[in-house]
């Protein structure tokens, strides 16, 4: 079985043009997987290539266009190249024997904004060697002609790695004893795939056997016959937040308790941040804009939790009377005036799906998805992006126990 996407090392390439970006991911896959050209703005879209990179393990590059493309849709790639910033884990800059440019200089400062660990590639010096002073990171060689080109980058690379990638955080292995029991309550309702169950959920029992603990699958409705089933408690169990509240009316208060988005909110993003985030619930004024921000496209369902079910938690946490409820294509955060109402707080909520990153300065609070189908850094430059706007965000877990009252039960299991 493949390693997902959203689990791998997400290394980005950068550089102008013509400086050898793909003709180095050429030589590290040891795959044509990038057209090489004297031609300037040969690579025009991001190209995507994943593979095992030992002893890195599961990485995928994404090779983007030339930052000094200069042809017709030169702009729109230079566009799309930008965007790939806030996905990636450890960014690759090539450069030649002309050094930096501005267009470097001025993508370092962004990764250096982004602490985005990087490593600068001095291509073509066996034409001609220019030292590059200032940086700490850079790899003088030849793509073509250096036989050790792959053994040096790698050894390179290994030095930039993140601690939370070398060391593998857990989703739940690491919160309970091995040997544990813990149940995990998993509904059956319009939002799971038929056949199947969620991506987290599936993440969540494997992690538990990597972990040499015994996952107890359930769902809501025979959660009590489970607990009564066992000899001994459980150590823990995880609900879906959908089920959070009928769920911790029936789990004991001496059982830890908590949910798959708030597992995932700590191992994709910051977790304190988001608890952070949630307090500014209560905070929330007339005519307020709240943007509910998912990583993902997907068909939404009559009882959607992004567009319906969070909506309504809003309005009775905050004692809200209206809520006008928009899609991303409607999205314009400078006209977000309350709807009309007699009582209470009129809430304006912004739904938007995708890689992509709206202007956020204008809204009052994010309410990011679970994040199951994206990595770590993406949800953590947004987290960057929306604490440089002063804008408090937080997660779909977080949120529906904290609009439930359930919030430091839930998070409690952390603090052990």
């Amino acid at each position: 079985m493949k390693t997902l996407k959203s689990m791998r090392l997400q290394i980005g390439v950068f550089g102008r043009t013509n400086t050898g970006k793909s003709s180095l991911l050429n030589r590290i896959t040891n795959q044509e997987i990038s057209i090489v050209s004297d031609v300037a703005g040969t690579t025009t879209d991001v190209v995507e290539k994943s593979m095992e990179l030992l002893p890195v393990g599961p990485v995928t590059f994404l090779d983007t266009a030339g930052l000094d493309d200069k042809t017709e849709l030169g702009e729109k790639r230079i566009e799309k190249t930008m965007k790939i910033v806030n996905r990636i884990d450890v960014a690759i800059i090539v450069c030649d024997y002309n050094g930096l440019s501005d267009y470097e200089k001025e993508l370092i400062k962004k990764f250096e904004e982004l602490k985005i660990p990087y490593l600068i590639v001095e291509n073509k010096c066996d034409i001609k060697k220019v030292d590059i002073s200032g940086y700490d990171n850079v790899l003088y060689t030849s793509v073509l002609q250096d036989k050790d080109i792959i053994f040096k980058f790698k050894e390179a690379l290994v030095k930039l790695l993140p601690d939370d990638f070398v060391n593998s955080p857990k989703i739940a292995g690491d919160l309970v004893p091995a040997g544990s029991t813990v149940i995990l309550v998993i509904p059956i309702d319009k939002e799971a795939p038929k056949g199947r169950i969620i991506l987290p959920q599936v993440q969540t029992i494997r992690d538990l056997l990597d972990s040499n603990c015994m996952p107890y699958v359930v769902k809501e409705t025979e959660l009590k016959q489970a607990l009564a089933n066992l000899k001994t408690p459980p150590s823990l169990v995880i609900t879906d937040s959908q089920a959070f509240k009928q769920v911790a009316e029936i789990v004991p208060e001496e059982i830890p308790l908590t949910s798959f988005s708030i597992l995932f909110a700590r191992l994709k993003g910051d977790l304190d941040a988001f608890i952070q985030g949630a307090k500014a619930i209560d905070s929330l004024k007339d005519g307020d804009a709240v943007l509910i921000l998912e990583s993902c496209t997907h068909h939404a369902i009559e009882d959607d939790i992004g567009r319906v079910k969070i909506p309504n938690l809003l309005r009775k946490r905050t004692g809200t009377s209206e809520c006008e409820v928009t899609n991303q294509d409607m999205i314009n955060p400078n006209k977000v005036g309350g709807v009309g109402g007699k009582k209470g707080k009129n809430l304006v909520i912004h739904n938007y799906a995708g890689h992509d990153f709206p202007d956020v300065k204008d809204y009052k609070l994010i309410i990011h998805c679970g994040a199951c189908m994206t990595n770590r850094r993406e949800v953590l430059s947004r987290i960057l992006i929306a604490n440089k706007a002063g804008v408090p965000i937080t997660n779909y877990g977080v949120v529906i126990s904290y609009c439930l009252g359930i919030l430091p039960r839930a998070v409690n299991i952390f603090s052990k």
